[in-house]
């Protein structure tokens, strides 16, 4: 059973419900040619995300799925209700899910929804998880960076994990929330509190920071995203995003100044969205698709699908970072192995350098917030 959940301080309005309702309903019915690249956006999607997710058939899983109005809970409920392998959809927030689950409800799908609303009907839409992701907190606004969301969105997940891993210990769990390079670390302390924690378990859905790599590049080259594998490690923000672009499949070759410019805007392509959103918020439909990918390659790992490989942030040892990003191999119960980072060039072996005093110094501030606070 996957568990999402999206949460934030304020509940959006019906007009941001109702705006975002018009441009589905102007791409359906108005613009014939814009219904065109929606159904071909669509086969791209379920192409990345679904393929493969009846590798055991006869397994009918159950995936529960706590979320939010807007953000990033919409188009990822959207997304998840798509794929084959859900039959269950439980949506959880403080308000409007009834309404939400009844409209996704809809969908000529077979995966069931239900909405539960509340602090009292949180621990019931928890039963049986076997998959958790939380996108919950506060978006970024420009001028903000993701550690600015601290002291928000730290104590949101601090609570919801706190939830997980008293109802459903043995779930999986994928955090999104940001700053990532914290909130992984704060649900894992909630979760030693609590006496349940394993590390196999525990992931920083970090996959947009690859599926924007795979575009970035593939766009330079002039070909298709899809065919390009590009990892990257380290954390979830700023300069601990780092790409390992000698590492790309296909090779790409690039002068020092455009690996340096490309490095860059992958470091800071959160930033460029939030900045061209103008205050109304930061990546949504993009770590939409992303949190999708990353969920369906955790389903297709737990129905016993060999050779499923996915980039997140997870506590490692292949650095002195006690979590890091790097390509994992998932399995039945999670993450099976950590690949490690390969052979690094020295411009990427620099990149190291300078991200891991930031990203130690994220991952304790994490473990302090739990410390002073549980």
């Amino acid at each position: 059973m996957t568990w999402f959940v999206d949460k934030r301080e304020k509940a959006p309005s019906i007009g941001d419900t109702s705006k975002l309702l018009f441009c589905l309903k102007l791409i359906s019915f108005q613009s014939p040619l814009l219904h065109f690249w929606a159904k071909y956006v669509l086969k791209v999607v379920l192409r990345w995300c679904f393929s493969g997710a009846f590798s055991t058939p006869r397994i009918i899983m159950q995936w529960n799925q706590l979320w939010f109005v807007l953000g990033i809970g919409q188009p990822l409920s959207l997304l998840l209700k798509l794929n084959p392998a859900v039959t269950k959809l439980n949506l959880y927030d403080i308000v409007h899910t009834p309404g939400v689950a009844a409209d996704l409800s809809h969908c000529e799908t077979r995966a069931a929804t239900k909405g539960f609303v509340g602090e009292d009907q949180l621990k019931e839409s928890l039963v049986g998880a076997d998959i958790v992701v939380i996108p919950a907190g506060v978006p970024r606004k420009p001028g903000m960076t993701r550690d600015d969301l601290f002291n928000t969105n730290a104590s949101i997940v601090a609570n919801l994990a706190k939830a997980a891993a008293e109802v459903a210990p043995k779930a999986l769990l994928g955090i999104i929330s940001n700053p990532v390079n914290s909130t992984v670390p704060i649900a894992t302390e909630i979760y030693k509190k609590a006496g349940v924690y394993d590390p196999k378990r525990i992931f920083g859905v970090t996959t947009l920071d690859v599926v924007r790599s795979n575009t970035f590049l593939a766009e330079a080259k002039g070909l298709d995203p899809q065919d390009f594998n590009c990892p990257v490690v380290g954390g979830h923000a700023g300069i601990t995003i780092l790409p390992l672009i000698s590492q790309c499949t296909p090779q790409v070759d690039l002068s020092p100044e455009k690996l340096k410019a490309m490095t860059e805007r992958i470091q800071e392509a959160g930033t460029e969205v939030v900045k061209a959103k103008a205050g109304a918020g930061s990546a949504t439909l993009s770590m939409a698709y992303a949190a999708a990918r990353f969920t369906g390659s955790l389903i297709k790992a737990i129905n016993g699908e060999q050779g499923v490989v996915e980039c997140a942030y997870v506590a490692s040892s292949i650095t002195e970072s006690p979590y890091f990003a790097s390509p994992i191999l998932l399995g039945k119960d999670g993450l099976e192995k950590n690949l490690g980072v390969g052979q690094m060039s020295s411009f990427e072996e620099e990149l190291l350098k300078a991200a891991l005093p930031e990203l130690i110094k994220t991952i304790k501030k994490g473990e302090e917030f739990v410390a002073k606070n549980y």
